[in-house]
């Protein structure tokens, strides 16, 4: 792809999250919403709560020439919630107290706490209210989503544009609209919209498979090397990500309609829509319900983090135990102790024992071995049975393989059975 005009760094904050005693969600979740503007996010980096080291970001993404710097965390009330003054010295900002945020905070405080109007708040409580009330000179305060207001400080000769937001991913997000507003913040944004971010999703589709066919695209197709696309392996699927300015529109579309020349029966995503999203479209009209074992109730779960989808899940039953497969959803226990419980049969009867429990119009079972240990003979671990029920047509039986330890291999199953549902249903 030709240079992109705009570049971005993302600094996360937090020894937690150094430490790795919480996963980074806003490093990730930051870098995808300034793709979607056109910006090139050259750097998404973690530092812990020292200003020292805070510090050594800014100067190494200043050095390197980006025209925005996002920071998130560090935004508290606490000793070791340093941001602003630490984004503050760099810049060679005073801090001053801005009494309408200051204002706003303590309204926060006292409806969080429940104190009356008229309740006198501790001294620690105003100092630590005054204190994410600072504000750099010149800078402009976005207005807090829980307690942490964010910052937006504009370039000047010497260094770049810097957001400022909270830690917390909540906070974070609801924050970003009012935060990409900002008139400092959206005219940098604004500069990136020539480039085009799109997405293609599959499944089932081996990397060495579509690592080959990007090399066909690269000797056959003119201009290919004007795009810029990587591939990411997340959850069983393949993303397929392609940035591109607007002018070379017409090269992306015949490298989609290559890709779909060859991989058409694995692409189940030509927009980038996620399989949660094509789940819920392809089930209205319907309900579904879970019948689980070795994935202990992780495909209802899925199937409920989409907000909506009480519309369509009726439930699920975790039926680990022999003896809930045959006492809750009426598997035989003749057919598991005949099979075991890991066997075409025993899952295509979970399923019509979930759908005939719960009245849904469809139903998906998982019975398998997700390890270490559990495998017989011809059932290796990673082994994994799946029964889909739908009304009116006959029950439907697969099994797979999957690599891995007992988390991968409960994850996969968990994507593969969702697979299997939007399958039948599109």
């Amino acid at each position: 792809m030709g240079d992109v005009s705009v570049r971005a760094g993302i600094i996360v904050t937090g020894t937690e999250v150094l430490h790795g005693q919480i996963s980074d969600q806003n490093g990730p979740w930051v870098a995808e919403r300034l793709l979607e503007y056109g910006l090139d996010v050259a750097h998404v980096t973690i530092c812990g709560d020292r200003p020292e080291d805070m510090a050594a970001q800014l100067r190494f993404l200043t050095e390197d020439g980006v025209d925005l710097i996002v920071t998130t965390g560090g935004l508290g009330p606490t000793a070791d919630d340093l941001t602003v003054p630490t984004v503050a010295e760099f810049c060679g900002r005073d801090l001053v107290l801005d009494r309408a945020l200051e204002a706003d905070i303590t309204t926060i405080i006292r409806k969080w706490r429940r104190f009356a109007d008229d309740h006198e708040l501790a001294p620690a409580l105003t100092a630590a209210i005054a204190k994410q009330a600072l504000v750099p000179t010149g800078a402009s305060p976005i207005p807090p989503t829980g307690t942490a207001p964010g910052v937006a400080i504009p370039a000047d000769q010497y260094r770049p544009t810097i957001l400022i937001l909270p830690g917390p991913p909540r906070e974070l997000q609801a924050m970003w609209p009012a935060a990409v507003d900002v008139p400092a913040i959206a005219a940098v944004l604004a500069r990136g919209d020539d480039v085009v971010h799109r997405k293609i999703r599959a499944y089932g589709l081996s990397e060495a498979d579509l690592a080959q066919t990007l090399r066909r695209a690269e000797s056959d197709l003119p201009g290919f090397r004007d795009l810029e696309v990587t591939t990411c392996m997340r959850l069983g699927e393949v993303e397929i990500d392609t940035r591109f300015a607007t002018a070379e529109e017409p090269i992306y579309d015949a490298l989609k309609t290559l890709l779909h020349q060859e991989h058409s029966a694995q692409i189940f995503s030509a927009d980038g829509a996620p399989l949660d999203e094509l789940l819920a479209v392809a089930l209205a009209g319907h309900t579904i319900a879970t019948a689980e074992s070795c994935t202990g109730g992780l495909v209802a779960a899925r199937l409920t983090d989409r907000p909506g989808s009480s519309s369509y899940v009726l439930g699920g039953i975790v039926s680990y135990a022999n003896e809930v497969k045959s006492g809750v959803l009426g598997v035989p226990a003749a057919l598991i102790g005949e099979l075991g419980a890991v066997s075409e049969p025993v899952a295509s009867a979970m399923a019509e024992g979930a759908r005939a429990r719960t009245g849904a119009t469809v139903a998906v079972s998982t019975t398998g071995i997700a390890g270490p240990g559990g495998a017989v003979p011809g059932k290796p671990v990673g082994t994994v049975c799946f029964g889909l029920a739908i009304d009116g047509e006959p029950t439907r039986t697969v099994t797979r393989t999957f690599p891995g330890d007992r988390t991968m291999v409960r994850t996969l199953a968990t994507t593969f059975a969702l697979h299997l549902v939007l399958g039948a249903l599109t």
